[in-house]
């Protein structure tokens, strides 16, 4: 009798602690499924795991209609990887990367994408774009972020803030990519908006007073402290000069992509030109799997600099500095396919 007593007792105890466990599974999937109707992102991150990434679909495409795409985008790869070979076997100079080299790669986690950001590459625009599949639902439209909120270092992550194992892992297994223009194209859109526009300040008392002072003969007073009046000329005159080489790196808006990318170190998978922005910034959003609710903004084209405008602009640089010139962005002129300008008269 006395046995059989504690066999019930030993049950009880084993049923009460099934229903304990029990309870507290059907407690944790109700309030699994409470945060999850309060953050659907957070469910989106969750479910994304096991599907195919960007880096995955762009060389194993699932639609047959982004195979040509897909060709198109091999193409400049190999045009890449070509002028990267041809340049490290006449280059004595041999560098390796370090974190520091890596601040313009912005890195989306939930995506898993790297972006390399190029100044007067509709970067604003990029990094919108970046604010909104980053900010875990805070931004829907791009547009709707100021055009200075998304210069704000701290609004976006970049590679350089992570680890070492962090980011050999994450250029290995993420999609990179990057957009690029053509060099003169970008090079006169950087002075005019830097060197024209009278709410550019900064650039004019950091860049314009030097540029003036130093190649500008019978310079005014008023020109040599405000800077506002830089002509190309002379803003060609500071770029090929040994001694703003000496300086320091270039500015970043007006530095090669070359040196801002390092594209013969990291790999880019995809590279986007600003001559095809939208088709090839809305093949980028299908690849990770957001063009259902994420366009790439339009821009303003009556405002765009272009090729005959460069030309204008390059008219009265000499041609020994136009040689220069051509020198200081040949590197991009060759990797991105990028034929020498009609309007160059280089001796």
């Amino acid at each position: 009798m006395k046995q059989t007593l504690l066999e019930l007792m030993r049950m009880s105890r084993i049923c009460r602690m099934i229903l304990a466990t029990c309870l507290g599974s059907f407690i944790l999937v109700i309030f699994y499924f409470q945060i999850m109707r309060r953050n659907p992102f957070t469910a989106d991150v969750c479910c994304r795991k096991g599907s195919r990434n960007a880096l995955q679909e762009l060389y194993n495409p699932t639609q047959s209609e982004y195979s040509a795409t897909a060709v198109l985008h091999q193409t400049r790869r190999d045009q890449v990887a070509e002028a990267c070979r041809a340049h490290s076997a006449t280059s004595r100079k041999r560098r390796v990367l370090t974190p520091g080299d890596l601040k313009h790669l912005v890195v989306d986690e939930h995506h898993e994408m790297i972006y390399c950001y190029v100044p007067k590459v509709a970067c604003t625009n990029w990094k919108r774009v970046m604010m909104v599949l980053t900010g875990q639902g805070k931004y829907t439209d791009p547009m709707e972020i100021p055009s200075n909120e998304a210069h704000v270092p701290s609004n976006l992550k970049t590679l350089n803030q992570y680890s070492i194992p962090e980011i050999n892992y994450r250029l290995k297994s993420y999609l990179k990519f990057l957009f690029v223009r053509e060099p003169f194209e970008r090079l006169v859109s950087a002075y005019r908006n830097k060197f024209t526009l009278k709410y550019n300040t900064s650039f004019h008392k950091r860049f314009g007073t030097k540029i003036v002072r130093r190649y500008r003969k019978n310079a005014t007073q008023e020109s040599l402290q405000s800077g506002t009046d830089v002509k190309f000329q002379e803003f060609a005159d500071y770029l090929v000069d040994p001694a703003t080489q000496r300086e320091g790196p270039l500015n970043e808006h007006w530095q090669t992509v070359f040196s801002l990318c390092h594209p013969c170190h990291i790999h880019y998978d995809l590279v986007g030109k600003y001559e095809t922005l939208e088709e090839d910034a809305n093949y980028v959003l299908r690849l990770a799997g957001v063009s259902n609710y994420l366009r790439f903004p339009t821009y303003a084209k009556s405002t765009r600099t272009t090729d005959q405008m460069a030309a204008e602009f390059f008219h009265n640089v000499s041609s020994q500095q136009q040689a220069q010139l051509y020198q200081l962005y040949k590197m991009d002129f060759l990797m991105f396919n990028y034929s020498i300008p009609s309007y160059l008269k280089m001796e």
